[in-house]
């Protein structure tokens, strides 16, 4: 079954659904697609409320011990980080770890945190401990090496990444995030190993269609429509639409189409997928696109 990279691993809390509602999307004209694009943004339903109701009656009220109080305060978190709240997320992280310091869930959170924050030492400190209290948590290495690549350590990025990918070669995230991390170093050798990855993967699957973007293979326009097919759920489009305004972001960015770049990332970020890998970023990455924007022009003012 193929994996989302959401970032976290999603707890089951006091037996209350985690789903949210879906959103709508239309497209532009094939020549402004990124301009026209309109994006209903992906709202918390009534059960994510009533859980929230719910753990914070049991907080408030219930004797606890306190690897049940941690627990509780990691689940109320990873609820808070799933509607976007991430300061009241982080100070539940928190208290999770002083009640419970072996959590590796917690700092795995915190990780990401200072991930989007800049602050690259201390995630790569918290990704190391993850590893440390759990060394099968395969998703921290994933996480650790999209810290070292936002902090421009590409060669250790790189190392994470292959460790990620070898636990799931036919999992095509994680073939798109080495090839994204590889390519920082030799873009040609990426793509190389990229086109010989995709052979291990699902012909069916979505993220198939997106590995097959940056291969040429598919254009923007059959991205699109391949969304649109064999969804399960109503969220599951929002997700996918969150997906591929992201990698068609990296990839304009890739060919210093920036302005274009810029706008899929904003259409990132308004599809409201907070537990996304690629909504996570995507803020890192428009603050990069406004200033190579910001580049360009005072470039061309001198001209």
């Amino acid at each position: 079954m193929e994996c989302k990279l959401r970032t976290t691993i999603v707890a089951v809390v006091v037996g209350a659904s985690m789903l949210l509602s879906g959103c709508a999307a239309t497209l532009g004209s094939k020549d402004d697609i990124a301009g026209q694009m309109i994006v209903a943004p992906v709202m918390p339903d009534y059960k994510l409320e009533l859980t929230l109701a719910k753990l914070n009656e049991i907080l408030a009220t219930m004797e606890l011990t306190d690897e049940q109080r941690a627990r509780f305060h990691y689940d109320r978190g990873v609820i808070y980080d799933s509607v976007g709240l991430r300061l009241l997320g982080r100070i539940d992280f928190h208290q999770a770890i002083k009640l419970q310091p072996d959590l590796a869930d917690a700092y795995n959170f915190l990780g990401i945190y200072y991930t989007q924050e800049g602050e690259f030492e201390s995630a790569y400190e918290a990704f190391d401990g993850v590893l440390e209290l759990s060394p099968s948590y395969d998703y921290a290495y994933l996480n650790r090496g999209i810290a070292l690549y936002y902090g421009e350590r590409y060669e250790l990025a790189v190392n994470d990444m292959k460790a990620f990918y070898e636990q799931d070669p036919s999992d095509g995230y994680r073939v798109l995030w080495l090839y994204l991390m590889a390519s920082s170093i030799d873009k040609n050798s990426a793509l190389i190993n990229l086109t010989e990855q995709r052979k291990q993967l699902r012909n069916e699957a979505w993220s198939s269609v997106l590995v097959d973007f940056y291969m040429g293979k598919v254009s923007q326009e059959q991205v699109f429509v391949a969304a649109k097919l064999g969804l399960s759920q109503p969220k599951e489009y929002a997700e996918r639409l969150c997906e591929a305004y992201f990698y068609l972001a990296k990839h304009a960015a890739e060919k210093g189409q920036y302005q274009q770049a810029a706008n899929f990332y904003r259409l990132t970020l308004a599809t409201n997928i907070y537990d996304f890998v690629e909504h996570r970023y995507a803020r890192i990455e428009l603050a990069k696109m406004q200033n190579m924007i910001q580049q360009s022009t005072e470039l061309s003012a001198k001209h």
